[in-house]
């Protein structure tokens, strides 16, 4: 493991705008709390509207000269990000796991894709190319060129904050761009604060990242409303992109939007799977960061054949998970990020007992770290299975057969991931692509994410895709230019 030899970061209490650290001039503060032990991390005077109007000043003053650098010069930054992300590796770690309550093993898959992600991004400057298309009118050319899109805002999550922070700004800032970053409030420092110091210490120009730390009622619609973005990069609830979503599109600027919401992933056991290990893979995709992942498993649908079998050998397997404090190696499930949530998830528990679900393994809930819950005899009716549990709750669906089990699978408004399991590879593929969902993954889990895959949803789960050659065609525009080469006939 790398090992961190320089001085750790600090002042997170402060903002970063146009290039500079600068205290915050709203009345409120942001208290951030570590979710395991109700530790202040530390104290952050919020962000006011006209920070947040110098950060998109600065962004679009500093944007034209940055697209302007040739692609080596750009690549030469990111790569550096990628080393100095291996030097403070251990630091970085650190503060995922005190400040968004992940377990060690979630924060070092967390710290992986990160440094994915921008390694990937590296490459992108030397990546986008543009078309000649022949043309009906004699004497003309047509070229398509993709060029920056612009100023890009970025609203990310708290629930892997570094990662899909990074997942938009290293390429937006790789393909030409300017980001102005409002990180979610439970994580300022791992969503925004610290990979805008490492950006800085590997040169990054000025006002290129602005970090604008803030309340929603403050700078929530304004950072969508502002003339400058170009588009709006966003990854959360259904609820807020919808929101997101109108106000780009019906205001006075209207804005291109990439996102990526919320998801209610089926894991689907048929007959014929390897019992054991669609066990492992169930308890590893639903409790992996306390089940706080769009992407985690949300609903088990089993063949009725292997049903009970199932449930004896799941419930065995998770009983022997370790839950409580994140930073022990052996901890498999920690903190739940905040009160709200945890309150939420109480309600979930009554709400499904109460439909008629049997719970066959709960826990004490104790302070923020919520057990295992696990219910079996959910129907497709159930609030269990019609919305997103975003904790450690999980219900187990009986289906009559292939069937019935893809009808359930299908039976959301969501579509962002889905797995299958089976023995058989061709009928797994063939179920796969039965599924309404932008990924889905044949005997593993539905929580994967690559750097040179797409990544994204339909229906309900989102507009656009990320990753690879997809999160290129978003954070660029097309320009058509046309060339006529000799004088053109007209009609009048």
């Amino acid at each position: 493991m790398p090992t961190n030899t320089t001085s750790a970061y600090s002042d997170f209490h402060l903002q970063f705008i146009a290039g500079e650290w600068q205290t915050g001039k709203d009345d409120s503060t942001n208290t951030n709390t570590n979710p395991y032990n109700g530790d202040t991390l530390v104290e952050i005077q919020q962000a006011t509207k006209d920070q947040l109007n110098e950060a998109y000043d600065a962004a679009t003053q500093a944007q034209e000269a940055w697209a302007k650098q040739t692609p080596a010069e750009r690549s030469a930054v990111l790569y550096k990000v990628v080393n100095i992300l291996d030097q403070r590796q251990e630091e970085i770690v650190d503060w995922l796991i005190k400040e968004s309550g992940s377990t060690r093993i979630k924060a070092m898959v967390e710290f992986g894709a990160t440094r994915a992600i921008t390694l990937e991004a590296a490459t992108f400057p030397n990546r986008v190319h543009g078309e000649i298309r022949p043309s009906n009118t004699p004497g003309k050319e047509n070229f398509i060129y993709r060029e920056p899109i612009g100023v890009v805002a970025v609203i990310s999550p708290w629930n892997f904050p570094l990662h899909l922070t990074q997942r938009s700004i290293a390429p937006a800032l790789a393909l030409g761009n300017a980001v102005v970053l409002k990180p979610a409030s439970d994580t300022p420092v791992t969503g925004g604060l610290l990979l805008a110091k490492v950006f800085e210490e590997a040169g990054l120009p000025k006002g290129l990242l602005n970090v604008v730390v803030g309340s929603g009622s403050e700078i929530g619609d304004a950072i969508v409303e502002h003339k400058a973005p170009s588009l709006v990069s966003f990854t959360g609830s259904t609820s807020v992109g919808k929101h997101i979503g109108e106000l780009a599109n019906g205001g006075e600027y209207i804005k291109q939007v990439a996102l990526e919401l919320g998801g209610n992933s089926p894991f689907v056991v048929l007959k014929d799977a390897d019992i054991e290990q669609a066990v492992k893979a169930a308890a590893f995709g639903k409790f992996l960061h306390q089940g706080q992942i769009c992407i985690a498993i949300n609903r088990v649908i089993v063949e009725d054949e292997i049903y009970d079998d199932f449930v004896e050998r799941f419930l065995a397997h998770v009983k022997t998970l370790n839950v409580g404090d994140p930073n022990k190696q052996d901890t498999a499930v920690g903190p739940i990020i905040n009160e709200k949530q945890v309150k939420s998830l109480k309600e979930k528990i009554a709400k499904a007992q109460e439909e008629g679900a049997k719970m066959i393994l709960s826990g004490e809930i104790e302070g923020q770290v919520v057990p295992p819950h696990i219910f079996t005899e959910v129907t497709r009716e159930m609030d269990l299975s019609r919305n997103e549990v975003f904790g450690p709750l999980v219900g187990i669906i009986r289906a009559k057969d292939e069937d019935d089990a893809l009808s359930i699978a299908n039976d959301s408004m969501y579509g962002l991931s889905s797995a299958v399991f089976t023995a058989d590879m061709q009928k797994g593929l063939r179920f796969a692509r039965g599924i309404r969902a932008g990924m889905t993954h044949i005997n593993d889990i539905s929580v994967n994410d690559e750097s040179n895959t797409p990544f994204g949803g339909e229906k309900n789960s989102g507009i656009g895709r990320f990753n690879g050659e997809w999160v290129l065609e978003e954070f660029t525009r097309t320009h058509w230019i046309s060339m006529q080469n000799e004088p053109r006939e007209y009609p009048f």
